[in-house]
């Protein structure tokens, strides 16, 4: 096995945190590799329950101005008593994301000895592979999902001729991964069909699944497969498959919702034919050209002596960096793989990848596997534009401009204000009520504006103007409601009611609270909001009002203010934390995603950071494992390399399933994009108006290289480094332009054209001809 690009078990999952996932944006599905009975887990990004629902609270503008007097005359308990009832969704939950079904592959013959066993994921092509020998005949079966197909693609071979016979079956129903793996199954039916309307084998080799998800104006499904042999022959029996000593079978599924199309059985079968005409070999060259595209892009590779642990199975390999060993080939392979993942869940056309990515197995999974937008959601999409994914960011400015609508007659109907407002959850319907009655998470309005600098981010690093066009009024609009939202306190405007997400505080009576005015993170997220919009404005030559508006309330925005331990304040008031160790440190956004604390321009903010940081991780804080992926790229920030790797390394040994998926505890695939954003931290940084090389290098990582990484301003930055000190950069350039490098202390001013490629050979004299005096240039 390739060590740093595949992930890799020497027997079948025997749950489903073992499965192997593969993905195309809408279709995924979890590879077991049982022998006998192979199971593949299937999910469609659009099966969800339930359809859209309006779920505005009607009574929240009469109270609204009573539960803001209550938070200013100090009676927190009365206002969060009436926040529950006139601030939470009716109904309070928004819909939740199922699981599409199972295939299950169920294979003849006897119970025999199986030796060779290997089941793998290679990233390097997004193939999942199991082979094995069974009384001296080799299977191998290739599991692949084909974006440009739009296919899932099973191809089954085995070295002695007319060697496979099974019959396939589609399931929707009642879990059945537990069969043992290798028990040989004697009966025909392994799954209950509970949860679809019709099954049927509408020819010889074509079987259709269809049914509607649960709750009312849900959408209707359907999943079909389509049988290729190569020799033997292809029969049905009642609503089963089966096929007889054949020497090579190729098992195509497809599926689709109403939600896009309005006959999905149609648009399935007329897309497994088309797939058919393809065949195997054709559909894998395709697959592999359209995957190699995007993740070839970047390189990343770590320079050490081989560890011995390196040819173990995965699951061996991080029991084995669990008990010390040092196998940093594992550090790059998890940090593709969350490229992989972000490749494999979101795709143009798509959803956005939501709490799980597209892997579900259950039918009322864990927090709805929704779009948790206080901080999960956007954690997804880190890692899109600085490890050169930009093109897998797109759904979720899809997600946005859906979810406008809907936030405008949320922001009017319980608020009063214009513009358009989220809470902490969406949906599939781009839900923006508030979700769940839970004080410390559901009476929060900036999960909108939050999402909405995720557009500005996509336009700092292409600089595509077009785009800019196209998506700023949803930039606008949320900071139109932060406008009519705010309130005077003092000589400060704030926010009220809101929270910190998710924690709570002690008053000095001794009573907890959670809602509050005027929250940091607010403030944080609003600064650079306002000042994205500002910016925005200038470059599409809007007229100045609006750009005025915004000018004059940013100078009412309260500063980050340090407490009396030092700390950044989370809450308007230094209040004492009920939970000094909690997952959450939103009163660092300004320092991670924002840019509003660094430690060369805000150095006693940067101070306070770490010893926020610290304190959090002295409670025991980063036990989820978003959290500690969070917390990665904070020290990355701070420019606290060795901080940071230590905190991959606990996200490997505390908060990392055996397939490497997230555990929040349970599975959650925001650490995975979140660690992958944070190494990418550690090596480049463009936030600030310069590209920063090596900003977070560790000592660990004497020697190494990283290629494609992007840069805001249109950069593709590759460097290598040997021990410690970087020894070559080569930075590309979408457009004439300059740019300030900076490597440690130094910095240079480059001017570069259009797709020109400056190679940098770092040398000692170099090196000192870099101490360039920046403010002589201007």
């Amino acid at each position: 096995m390739k060590s740093n690009s595949s992930i890799w078990f020497d027997k079948p999952a025997e749950s489903w945190n073992e499965a192997l996932p593969v993905g195309n944006g809408r279709f995924g599905g979890m590879i077991f590799g049982k022998p006998y009975t192979e199971l593949i887990q299937l999910n469609e990004d659009s099966v969800w329950y339930g359809g859209p629902v309006c779920r505005n609270n009607p009574s929240a503008k009469e109270y609204l101005p009573k539960i803001r007097q209550l938070i200013f005359e100090g009676r927190i308990r009365e206002a969060q008593e009436l926040c529950a009832f006139a601030l939470s969704g009716t109904p309070e939950t928004q819909r939740h994301y199922e699981p599409l079904g199972n295939l299950y592959l169920l294979f003849e013959g006897r119970e025999g000895k199986i030796t060779d066993y290997v089941r793998e994921l290679d990233l390097s092509d997004a193939v999942a592979r199991v082979s094995f020998t069974l009384d001296g005949v080799s299977y191998t079966r290739q599991i692949l999902a084909s974006y440009p197909s739009g296919v899932m693609a099973v191809q089954l071979t085995a070295d002695r001729p007319a060697s496979l016979s099974f019959h396939v079956q589609l399931a929707r129903g009642e879990a059945t991964w537990d069969y043992a793996p290798y028990q040989l199954q004697t009966y025909r039916q392994p799954g209950y069909n509970s949860y679809v309307d019709r099954y049927e084998a509408i020819s010889d080799d074509t079987a259709v699944m269809e049914g509607t998800c649960g709750g009312k104006g849900a959408v209707s499904f359907c999943c079909a497969l389509k049988i290729l042999t190569d020799g033997g022959n292809t029969y049905r029996i009642g609503n089963n498959l089966i096929v007889k000593n054949a020497s090579s079978v190729t098992v195509l599924l497809a599926a689709d919702t109403t939600f896009r199309e309005e006959k999905p059985e149609q648009s399935v079968l007329q897309r497994l034919d088309r797939a058919a005409k393809l065949g195997w070999e054709e559909l894998l060259k395709e697959h592999k050209r359209d995957y190699h595209e995007l993740f070839d892009r970047v390189k990343f590779e770590l320079t050490t002596e081989t560890c011995i642990t390196e040819v173990l199975p995965t699951p061996e390999r991080v029991e084995a960096f669990r008990r010390g060993e040092n196998d940093q080939a594992l550090l790059t392979l998890l940090f593709q793989y969350g490229r992989y993942l972000l490749i494999a869940s979101s795709r143009p056309g798509s959803l956005p990848a939501n709490l799980q990515g597209i892997w579900n197995k259950d039918m009322n999974p864990a927090w709805g596997s929704k779009y948790t937008i206080n901080i999960n959601t956007q954690m997804n999409y880190w890692p899109a534009e600085t490890c050169n994914l930009a093109e897998c960011h797109l759904p979720l400015f899809d997600l946005i401009e859906r979810m406008r609508e809907n936030g405008r007659k949320t922001a009017r109907d319980m608020y009063s204000c214009n513009g358009f407002v989220a809470h902490h959850n969406t949906d599939i319907w781009a839900d923006t009520a508030p979700q769940d009655v839970c004080l410390s998470s559901t009476y929060w309005v900036m999960g909108a504006a939050w999402l909405c600098l995720h557009i500005w981010e996509h336009y700092l690093f292409t600089e595509d103007q077009e785009f800019l066009a196209e998506h700023y009024p949803a930039m606008r609009e949320a900071a139109e409601f932060i406008l009519d939202y705010l309130v005077e306190d003092r000589e400060y405007l704030v926010t009220c009611p809101t929270l910190s997400p998710e924690n709570e505080y002690r008053l000095p009576n001794g009573e907890k609270g959670v809602i509050c005015k005027g929250a940091s993170m607010d403030n944080q997220i609003i600064r650079e909001l306002f000042t994205a919009c500002i910016k925005a404005e200038n470059l599409l030559s809007k007229d100045g009002q609006f750009r005025e508006k915004l000018s004059k309330a940013l100078q009412r925005i309260a500063p980050i203010r340090i407490g009396g331990y030092g700390q950044i304040m989370e809450w308007n008031e230094d209040y004492e934390e009920t939970d000094p160790g909690h997952r959450h440190i939103s009163h660092l956004f300004a320092l991670h995603p924002g840019t509003q604390i660094s430690p060369e321009e805000t150095p006693s903010l940067a101070g306070a950071a770490r010893n926020t940081i610290k304190n959090r991780l002295a409670h025991g804080g980063g036990h989820t494992g978003w959290s500690r992926a969070w917390i990665i790229n904070m020290w990355a920030r701070l420019g606290e390399g060795d901080e940071a790797l230590q905190n991959v390394k606990e996200l490997l040994k505390t908060s990392t399933l055996p397939n490497l998926f997230d555990n929040h505890p349970p599975f959650q695939i925001d650490g995975n994009f979140g660690c992958t954003a944070g190494i990418a931290e550690m090596l480049l940084q463009s936030h600030e108006g310069k590209i920063v090389l090596l900003p977070a290098l560790p000592k660990e990582w004497k020697s190494g290289s990283v290629s494609g990484l992007c840069a805001r301003g249109g950069f593709k930055v590759s460097m290598q480094w040997k021990e410690g000190i970087l020894t070559k950069a080569v930075i590309t350039s979408d457009r004439d332009r300059e740019v300030i490098v900076q490597y440690g202390e130094r910095k240079i001013l480059l001017t570069l054209a259009k797709k020109e490629r400056r190679e940098l050979i770092i040398t000692d004299a170099f090196l000192t001809d870099w101490n360039y005096d920046i403010q002589d240039h201007w």
